[in-house]
């Protein structure tokens, strides 16, 4: 079949718009193993599985998760949060990721399937009950049990595993979907005491991203030593200010799920809720997930701008969390952000139907309303509302070269008290119903 220029053409402008968030080296976490292949799920032949494991074996390594609060939780997030509730968050050592498949809405069968896998991990890394799973793909379609299993004895076998950049970057590659590039972000921080420590995180997502969580998956590794009632509140924090805080379409998948590994290799203080770095190591994860949820929103399907809607001095941090989210899943918002409209109306129209509890966080009077320039052009910010009075004159000429930007920021300050929201979005362009007017083809 002949694939036409225009096509190549399109191909070739995506990876070059893409190529910078794809990172060409980094640093790993001690103690951790990765390995991918292409089980044959996925039509074309792409990588769709991929295993991680941990090999410190010099102590228990510790888990956490955050899941999807959707209904209709899919079977691997079923089964993990059945592993992490009966080994209270200890001896987690594995984690099973495939695409092509969700294994959601698949009932008991679903459930069999999903402890088949797990069962299979379990037994070549000598554990009982060690493994998370993580599926993505088409809803009420039941695993390929055939070519996951045989893949997964294939990766054991062969030694596909490995500790280098190449596998952690495949490893990426394998649970992803309509996305357009692998994320994965990896970085060295530092404890109090100069103890050097490393975060690897990855994820995939591009559409049908809204909180909470979003039709994502995505995990962050660290060879820190951390208690595991510490890591869940670390990782909940985290996920609360960051993949709770994007919006590509305002759709919630079923099968969402973040989690955390600290498997401790490095030789620190195992780090609980009274350490004096608790605070700090808390802080670096949540701006790490941070990162890594906004790569989420730059792959958003079809989308050709990042909008950061910034909500500040709002009476209370859950009010501004509100009125962000509305703004950033307007379809009207969203639609006059790709036509480069400034239609300011529309924003000020979200803030007014946010669900908030009461008013204490919005007066009328108080609200300011700006787009700002993220480049280095003047004036950066341009106001279209102030202290609740619609500015009639704006500079139209100015607000289309803000709004030309690949990246965009939209400031509400509500001026009711000291707490702020930041929310990650992007436009709604044609191409997000071409990709999913033919998501299963």
């Amino acid at each position: 079949m002949k694939v036409s220029s225009s096509i190549l053409q399109s191909a070739s402008k995506t990876l070059d718009k893409y190529a910078q968030f794809v990172p060409k080296s980094g640093v790993f976490p001690k103690g951790y193993e990765v390995a991918s292949l292409a089980s044959g799920v996925k039509k074309s032949g792409a990588v769709d599985l991929g295993i991680i494991r941990n090999v410190n074996k010099s102590q228990k390594s510790s888990a956490a998760a955050v899941f999807t609060t959707n209904r209709f939780k899919a079977a691997p997030v079923l089964f993990s949060k059945k592993v992490l509730e009966t080994g209270s968050g200890e001896g987690v050592d594995a984690i099973v990721v495939n695409s092509g498949c969700a294994n959601s809405v698949t009932g008991e069968l679903g459930m069999q399937d999903a402890g088949k896998v797990a069962n299979q991990v379990n037994r070549l890394i000598g554990r009982s009950d060690g493994t998370l799973l993580m599926s993505t793909g088409v809803i009420g379609q039941r695993l390929q049990l055939d070519k996951i299993s045989k893949g997964i004895d294939t990766i054991f076998q062969e030694q596909k595993f490995s500790a280098d950049f190449d596998g952690w970057l495949n490893l990426a590659k394998s649970i992803c979907t309509t996305d357009t590039f692998p994320k994965l972000i990896t970085s060295k921080f530092k404890l109090s005491d100069g103890t050097e420590y490393t975060l690897t995180g990855m994820s995939k997502g591009a559409g049908m991203i809204c909180p909470n969580m979003a039709t994502l998956l995505g995990f962050i590794v660290t060879d820190l030593p951390i208690e595991t009632t510490a890591l869940q509140t670390m990782l909940s924090g985290a996920v609360n200010r960051s993949f709770n805080c994007i919006s590509v379409d305002g759709d919630m998948s079923t099968n969402d799920t973040i989690c955390m590994l600290a498997n401790g290799a490095i030789n620190a203080t195992k780090i609980d809720e009274n350490s004096e770095d608790f605070a700090k190591v808390s802080a670096q994860v949540t701006e790490f997930a941070k990162q890594l949820a906004q790569l989420v929103v730059r792959d958003g399907e079809g989308a050709t701008k990042f909008v950061t809607v910034n909500v500040k001095n709002s009476a209370k941090f859950k009010d501004a969390k509100i009125i962000a989210e509305t703004i950033s899943n307007s379809m009207l918002v969203k639609s006059a952000l790709y036509g480069q409209d400034a239609n300011w109306g529309r924003i000020l129209c979200a803030i007014g139907y946010s669900k908030l509890d009461n008013l204490a966080s919005l007066d009328e009077s108080k609200i300011n309303v700006s787009f700002i320039a993220t480049d280095t052009s003047t004036p950066r910010e341009l106001k279209l509302v102030s202290n609740g009075v619609p500015q009639f004159d704006i500079d139209e000429a100015r607000a289309s070269e803000i709004l030309s930007l690949p990246d965009l920021e939209i400031l509400v300050d509500l001026g009711t008290g000291s707490e702020e929201c930041q929310f990650w979005t992007c436009d709604l362009s044609h191409e997000y119903v071409t990709i999913n007017g033919d998501y299963r083809s």
